[in-house]
């Protein structure tokens, strides 16, 4: 069974000039346990699905289905707290923060202790790779590929299912855009998050389960499932 099935949606926006139609009449379904890559070239829709995915809007049109549910009839913002994260190219890691504390923080909002918090925290930061004399540095102390495996960490620290993200391997160097690829792919491998990358990078959307690709609002025929 589909964790997220998509039907039919479409979604528009005014610009400052005209009417702006996103999405047409878009359909696709995502499992746990697989990664998929959504491509597509700039103005596509693959960013705007990836936020009604996210819960920050609702279709036009259509509808989304979350684990048989529909979101209209969702709490979008308890969804973001309890099922779905985003990972976003530009990191969005709180700046006066440290690593240890910006993981800390989706726990904390659901009332975990921070003994608790700063445990579990310390085990995601462990599972992205990260040494421990990260823990207490703040983001401008590190590289674009430790602010990134934060900012994943933290998100698997929400303790959801649905891991989405923007353009994840953006800012970052060969060597990080593998790291990051491999951590993602074991998100959803063997720890069975339901993983969704919006990205330009080829090299990243081969190593996922299943592309789909974006066209004019449009979803096109898949590349490849593995």
């Amino acid at each position: 069974m589909a964790m997220i099935k998509v039907e039919d949606v479409s979604y528009s926006y005014i610009s400052k000039y005209q009417k702006i139609e996103a999405l047409k009449h878009v359909s696709c379904s995502f499992e746990a346990g697989k990664m998929y890559a959504v491509i597509g070239e700039s103005g596509s829709g693959k960013s705007t699905l990836l936020s009604l995915l996210a819960g920050l809007d609702l279709p036009a049109e259509g509808k989304i289905y979350i684990e048989g549910k529909d979101m209209v009839s969702m709490d979008r913002d308890a969804y973001r707290r309890n099922k779905a994260s985003v990972v976003y190219q530009s990191f969005h890691l709180f700046p006066l923060l440290t690593a240890w504390e910006n993981v800390m923080y989706p726990m904390e909002l659901k009332g975990i202790s921070e003994k608790e918090a700063k445990t579990r925290a310390k085990g995601y930061l462990s599972q992205v790779g990260l040494p421990e004399k990260i823990l207490h540095q703040y983001p401008k102390m590190m590289s674009g590929g430790e602010q990134q495996r934060v900012a994943i960490a933290r998100a698997l620290a929400a303790e959801g299912r649905i891991l989405l993200a923007d353009e994840p391997t953006g800012n970052l160097d060969t060597e990080n855009e593998e790291i990051i690829a491999d951590i993602l792919l074991k998100c959803a491998r063997e720890k069975g998050y339901l993983v969704i990358v919006v990205t330009h990078n080829l090299i990243l959307a081969e190593k996922a389960d299943k592309i789909y690709s974006m066209k004019d609002g449009r979803m096109m025929t898949y590349d490849r499932e593995k």
